[in-house]
């Protein structure tokens, strides 16, 4: 060897051994970044809420898994329920308000982990039929396990069709007329695990449905329809979260053609989001997408992170979405809109999963004061109970307020401050009577998504309803 070579050999070894006993001696560059969030908590919110459980017969005994909530008048009497998917119990739940206690009755049954309930009356003869997505499975999973089941009222009871069963985890099923026959065509999002699709179910007759793909890949959560380019038909939108982070809509050109248009996304493959609801924030004449972003379950410890919180996408037009954030929340699974407050603007209500609960004081559940011109103020509502994955607006107690309710999916620890079912009744400003508001539920999105392979997953609860009709 020579000379040249041993040199080359020794400066090989040398660098090593300099670097490690060097390094200690270097002056910092300054203090390390912060890459978590010690949780959030907010002023006391001005709007008086009383907490009341909607529980279930031996809920106390055990871990509620509730992933779907909403407010909506199922039976056309002026009064609106609550409706629960219990994916404990594998059934729909919904609640009746009797005096000051809520009743409970089991809506329909045998459902393999239902994430979401839509109403609709889907066979035109006049009255609410259930469509439910069914996950099939809690946790992760690529198995043809996912279904959409309709459930048609007859009478006191429902029957119950099989729409669609050769398909992944289903997340979200929502309602529309996309190729103008007059009939009630449905666009699901199957979320899957590590493959998945975004379809539209074209309406045949006599509950036959024929499936059209409009995007392939994992992780759909919600498919909130309305016409974002308003050239008066309905359109489909979609947040995919699991490889990637991204927003898709799909324009609809007439007789069941679509177009598709990726509206946003993220190089931070780590937002996790986690719903989507339509509805014209601004009140400008077109409808804005908001986007929950907090979905962490696929870490092993979930935690808050700085950037979890609240989006608005506000449209522009031309399919053009301007990314605006106006709140941070640690957690933020799901969200909802309604004028809470009455002061003729819409407003924002989150629920969170993962804030940081060790901290008794952080907040799950709060909302967003619009002051008009689409600057919020975020207040809390509430602390208790935790891990709420969706939420619903709307009066559910007849004085004209819009109410909350939430639901919790109790997979992590801590184990306390437990709940299933949540409502909390808008009380107004003190002093004050009425603020207004609807009867019926506002736009809703949210719930858990369980991305990742040691979350126990749940692609969707809580669909988002738009401006373009229904509850979700």
């Amino acid at each position: 060897m020579t000379s040249k070579e041993l040199s080359l050999v020794g400066l090989a070894l040398a660098l090593p051994v300099a670097t490690v006993l060097a390094l200690p001696r270097l002056p910092a560059l300054g203090p390390p970044r912060p890459v978590t969030s010690a949780g959030d908590t907010f002023p006391a919110s001005p709007l008086r809420f009383e907490r009341q459980p909607l529980p279930v017969a031996n809920e106390e005994k055990q871990l509620p898994l509730v992933t779907n909530v909403q407010v909506v008048d199922l039976d056309g009497d002026g009064t609106a329920e609550v409706l629960a998917c219990d994916a404990l119990g594998h059934r729909v739940v919904r609640f009746d308000r009797a005096g000051d206690r809520w009743k409970d009755s089991t809506l329909v049954d045998l459902v393999s982990y239902p994430a979401h309930v839509t109403a609709v009356d889907i066979d035109g003869d006049g009255d609410q039929d259930l469509v439910v997505s069914s996950l099939g499975d809690i946790m992760p999973s690529d198995a043809v396990i996912g279904r959409v089941i309709l459930f048609e009222k007859r009478g006191d009871g429902y029957e119950r069709h099989l729409l669609l069963d050769d398909v992944r985890r289903v997340a979200d099923v929502q309602p529309g007329d996309f190729d103008g026959d007059g009939d009630v065509d449905l666009a699901v999002a199957v979320f899957g695990y590590s493959r998945g699709e975004v379809l539209w179910l074209e309406n045949r007759g006599d509950f036959v449905f024929a499936d059209h793909v409009l995007l392939s890949g994992p992780g759909a959560i919600h498919v909130p329809v309305a016409d974002y380019d308003g050239d008066g038909d309905l359109d489909i939108a979609t947040i995919m979260s699991q490889d990637l982070e991204e927003l898709w809509g799909f324009e609809n050109r007439g007789n069941g053609s679509f177009r598709r248009t990726m509206l946003w996304r993220t190089p931070n493959y780590d937002m996790g989001s986690a719903g989507l609801v339509a509805s014209d924030l601004d009140q400008d004449g077109d409808v804005d997408l908001i986007l929950p972003v907090g979905d962490n379950l696929e870490d092993y410890d979930a935690f808050p992170q700085p950037y979890h919180g609240c989006l608005w996408f506000e449209n522009e037009g031309g399919w053009q979405f301007v990314e605006r954030r106006i709140a941070t929340l640690g957690g933020t699974y799901a969200a909802a809109v309604d004028d809470l407050d009455g002061d003729g603007d819409r407003d924002v209500v989150l629920a969170s999963m993962t804030n940081d609960w060790t901290n008794p004081a952080n907040a799950s559940l709060v909302w967003l004061e619009n002051d008009g011109k689409q600057s919020f103020r975020t207040w809390q509502i509430d602390n208790d109970p935790i891990h709420l994955v969706t939420v619903a607006a709307g009066d559910i107690d007849g004085d004209g307020r819009p109410d909350v309710v939430a639901g919790g999916l109790n997979l992590r620890r801590p184990y306390q401050r437990i709940g299933g079912t949540t409502a909390w009744l808008n009380r107004g400003l003190a002093g004050r009577g009425s603020t207004g508001g609807e009867m019926a539920g506002g736009e809703t999105a949210g719930g858990a998504t369980g991305r990742g392979p040691q979350a126990g997953a749940i692609p969707a609860a809580s669909a988002p309803a738009s401006d373009a009709g229904g509850a979700r």
